[in-house]
């Protein structure tokens, strides 16, 4: 039998989840092929509706061959940064696209999704419970919930779920509940006992995730995931050879996020609390006494980096460091068979001091590729934290050193370029194969080739880009009270219809009450319901506005007529006082780079870019990008920017932009009459 052409394929899979082939699926597919085939390294921007999905799965799927359990074979990994999308990608696009090659390949390619353990029901806790902390007044919830509370409520709706799922996996329990709940069942990779010691490891819903994702062809997880597979070096994840990362814009502030440590004086007395009853006395009172002064020092510290460590600071931290790696080290030789679940209740506090141990350590050691800094929380308090400068090397050696990365999203060009992305990545502008990569890339693994399969939707004809030339430009502080007046103005010649994208809470909010205000047009803010409901109202109701911040640049998707004004109150720079955003700006110059730039714009343009494609998600959609900013069209970065906006009709004419949201919005109801 003839081996099936990757065109038939596509085609087959394309029928199936009933869509429609288009131009960049296919050059995509075939990039992807190449890619996996050569070993080397692709950036695939495709814009939204191209089908992306079904653009790497097709090619991944036909070279698999199911792998042997310790062997990488041709299995293929899928990172995605959303719950949403890696949901449609196992319970919609793999089914129905493995049912559809099945005849052509002569076999039906296993799929697995694998989370990260504090995503599944834990049944040694759901059984034994939580480990006691007697020092805090806490108790067995399970005990001590009444069953009419909302937390009893969920507590016993999930004893009663465990008996029925088969996976445990609290994505799969609707409704869901509260993060609080949740604890009560879940434990994290540091707290598991390990399926050889555990009671329930037979059964354990984490275990059989994970064996299932060996036996897998293909293996849907997050990015998440991906980062701490790559930062702790022990495998989470099976071994594999070709990678893929949707949502790869987001992947640098995932890995960054999984390696950030914090300490907070909550966090330190947690796990003093935990280690006391398991520990010599002695062992215990150092420990105590380094919490305390850390604490003493929390109640004084004052947000912003710190560039050199304080002294009194240095020594508290040392002091923990030292307290904390004797606790360990006692937690690993004493034994107290009076304490309940022991277990569990020293594997609880061995988890809580080791996060204590390497945080400290890590900043009073010090580094030059490390960002320290204080922030404060009216809830929370005071917290220290500590981030790596840059994620680039990290991922050059642990993610693209020995298998094929194929990174794709709907923008990943900024200001026309792939180059700056790529960087951040840890890919060297050398090592793009069209530019001639060197030896030196290649023999490293890290050539890479960029490729933009555009979108199909006609930009210029469907959208356009208005920037409100006219107003006064944005400063930090005080009401806009010109950039309010256009907003009315816009929104009521769109007839409501509006997504309102803002770069803080504080002007979302002041937006919301001026056209509350203003307009007879409900207007939804977010925090007032949760997401979900507020984008389901948003998109149930033509007149109803979306105000909001970071969560509405990227996570809404309301094809229609319904979603036809998208504003940006302004261009979305990282504050100035972020302390690892000016540090890493600050880096970039250090180095004779264009900081600002690198940094600042880049951002920036990830964000409009995101934000702008909230318009036009089908190929009847109409409608405008508002940006009340005149700053993106008078500042020499105003181009940078717009080039990485999909290129809508470009005008700063404010009496035309509303003779054609008028028009718009005439048109709209006139078809839904």
């Amino acid at each position: 039998m003839t081996k099936p052409s990757l065109a038939d394929l596509l085609h087959a899979a394309v029928t199936a989840v009933g869509g429609t082939e288009r131009p960049g699926q296919v050059t995509m597919a075939e990039a992807v092929a190449a890619a996996v085939d050569s070993g080397r390294h692709l950036l695939v921007q495709a814009g939204t509706g191209t089908g992306k999905s079904l653009g790497y799965l097709v090619p991944a799927l036909a070279q698999g061959v199911a792998a042997p359990p310790g062997e990488a074979g041709g299995r293929v990994v899928v990172a995605t940064a959303t719950l949403a999308l890696q949901r449609q990608l196992v319970e919609r696009d793999l089914p129905r696209t493995v049912e559809a090659l099945h005849p052509l390949l002569r076999r039906r390619p296993q799929f697995a999704m694998l989370k990260g353990r504090s995503n599944y029901l834990c049944l040694h806790r759901l059984h034994e419970g939580v480990p006691q902390e007697e020092e805090d007044g806490l108790f067995d919830v399970f005990e001590s919930a009444t069953p009419t509370s909302k937390l009893g409520k969920d507590l016993l709706r999930m004893r009663d779920w465990a008996d029925e799922t088969e996976t445990g996996d609290r994505d799969d329990l609707t409704p869901g509940v509260s993060d609080r709940a949740w604890a009560q069942v879940s434990v994290s990779s540091r707290e598991c006992l390990g399926a050889s010691k555990c009671p329930y490891g037979a059964e354990c819903f984490a275990e059989a995730a994970r064996e299932r994702a060996k036996l897998a062809e293909v293996v849907v997880t997050n990015h998440a995931l991906l980062a701490i597979d790559a930062i702790e070096g022990a495998p989470v994840l099976p071994r594999h050879d070709v990678l893929v990362i949707d949502e790869a814009h987001e992947l640098v502030s995932r890995v960054t996020g999984a390696a950030t440590g914090e300490l907070t004086p909550g966090s330190v007395n947690r796990a003093v609390r935990r280690a006391a009853k398991l520990v010599d006395e002695k062992a215990a009172d150092a420990l105590q006494t380094a919490a305390e002064t850390f604490e003493r020092l929390m109640e004084l510290a004052l947000p912003g980096r710190l560039e050199e460590i304080p002294e009194d600071l240095g020594y508290a931290l040392m002091a923990l460091r030292d307290a904390s790696r004797t606790v360990i080290t006692a937690l690993g030789t004493t034994r107290d068979t009076s304490v309940q679940d022991e277990d569990a209740v020293r594997k609880q506090a061995l988890a809580s001091v080791e996060n204590v141990h390497a945080v400290a350590e890590r900043i009073a050691n010090g580094s030059e590729y490390d960002v320290v800094w204080y922030e404060r929380h009216d809830r929370f308090g005071a917290s220290l934290r500590v981030a790596p400068l840059s994620v680039s090397g990290l991922l050059r050696e642990k993610l693209f050193a020995d298998r094929s990365v194929v990174l794709t999203s709907a923008t990943l060009k900024l200001g026309g370029d792939f180059t700056g992305v790529a960087a951040s990545l840890g890919l060297s502008p050398e090592g793009m194969k069209d530019e001639g990569g060197g030896e030196d890339a290649d023999a490293a693994g890290l050539l890479w080739t960029g490729l933009d399969v555009g979108s199909p939707f006609d930009y210029p004809k469907q959208g356009i880009l208005y920037v409100a030339r006219h107003l006064a430009q944005p400063g930090r502080e005080g009401a806009r009270t010109d950039m309010l007046d256009e907003l009315a103005e816009l929104v009521a010649a769109a007839g409501g219809r509006t997504l309102g994208l803002f770069s803080s809470m504080r002007a979302a909010q002041g937006a919301a009450e001026a056209l509350r205000e203003r307009l007879d047009l409900p207007v939804l803010l977010q925090g007032e319901e949760t997401l979900g409901e507020l984008i389901r109202a948003f998109a149930a109701d033509a007149r109803t506005c979306l105000f909001g911040t970071l969560s509405l640049w990227q996570g809404v998707d309301v094809p229609g007529s319904n979603c036809q004004l998208v504003v940006m109150d302004r261009i979305p720079f990282p504050r100035p006082d972020d302390p690892l955003m000016s540090a890493r700006q600050k880096a970039v110059e250090e180095g004779g780079g264009n900081g600002f730039m690198a940094v600042a714009a880049s951002h920036a343009a990830l964000l409009m870019a995101q934000g702008a494609g909230r318009l036009v998600r089908a190929s009847g959609d109409r409608g405008v990008v508002a940006v009340l900013d005149p700053r993106l069209a008078t500042a020499r970065y105003g181009g940078f920017l717009r080039t990485s906006m999909p290129d809508f009709w470009y005008t700063t004419d404010r009496n035309q932009v509303r003779r054609s949201l008028a028009a718009i919005d005439a048109a709209a109801k006139a078809a839904d009459q």
